[in-house]
């Protein structure tokens, strides 16, 4: 798999799939997998027994993961879904720059 581009965190896009034009965070990366779970993108349901718990059980709907490469950064500063490109510092931090608006997107 390749590298990851997105963060825990960051705001991204769904470009393909059933869920194309869906935003939300990412709440989890799997990069083993090339996958990241996005709020509220994805949703499965799941048949869940009783359990301590979840003492009620039943149907539960969570996210599930999506490839990574059906995402796009969404920039904070413009909104837009753009590609990352990364940077030094005068100080010599690696920072994640908009390559649409050219501002750091990194929270320093």
């Amino acid at each position: 798999m390749g590298k990851m581009r997105i963060k825990k965190g960051d705001m991204v896009r769904v470009i393909s799939g059933k869920d194309k034009g869906k935003e939300g965070k990412v709440l989890r990366n799997i990069p083993s997998r090339g996958m990241a779970v996005v709020e509220g993108v994805n949703i499965v349901t799941k048949h869940a027994r009783p359990s301590k718990k979840n003492p009620q059980g039943g149907i539960i709907k969570q996210e599930s993961p999506i490839y990574a490469c059906k995402l796009m950064f969404v920039c904070p500063a413009c909104g837009k879904p753009t590609r990352v490109k990364r940077a030094f510092m005068q100080d010599g931090r690696k920072v994640r720059l908009c390559k649409q608006c050219g501002e750091i997107v990194d929270k320093v």
